[in-house]
């Protein structure tokens, strides 16, 4: 097992299917690296030598990948809500920040449904049936 960037890759997967379980590295962006790197794409990453994986190491360094990206993401969002942009507010409020409509989804970003029902008329006829003995209860004591 290769690991790369703080991140343990499978062992049993080619390397090109492999790096993009480095947050920050998709499956363009690993056919990219390999292609720079020189390295087999069908190799698998057991298979890796130590200069294989330091090559790789080098390479990615040169891309915002894992905490760094995390990092920029979180400071971006905590800059728009700074400066008070619709955008800002939108996460700020947890609703949707690219214009869907809310009305009927948004259900990610939202949560779980929330019901707010009404009440049936035998669970009312219930209720007031035990109000009014309770009542009866009282004004006999």
């Amino acid at each position: 097992m290769a690991r790369i960037t703080g991140i343990d890759l499978p062992a049993n997967k080619r390397i090109e299917a492999a790096l993009p379980y480095i947050y920050g590295i998709g499956s363009v962006l690993a056919k990219k690296i390999i292609t720079n790197c020189k390295i087999d794409a069908n190799k698998k990453t057991k298979d890796l030598s130590e200069e294989e994986i330091n090559k790789l190491q080098r390479e990615i360094e040169n891309y915002n990948v894992e905490g760094d990206l995390k990092r920029e993401i979180q400071n971006n969002i905590k800059r728009l809500q700074e400066i008070g942009s619709y955008r800002g507010l939108r996460h700020t409020k947890g609703l949707p920040v690219r214009g869907q409509r809310t009305r009927v989804n948004s259900r990610t970003k939202r949560g779980k449904r929330v019901t707010i029902g009404t009440v049936r008329k035998d669970v009312v006829t219930k209720m007031g049936s035990v109000a009014t003995d309770k009542k009866q209860q009282s004004s006999k004591q």
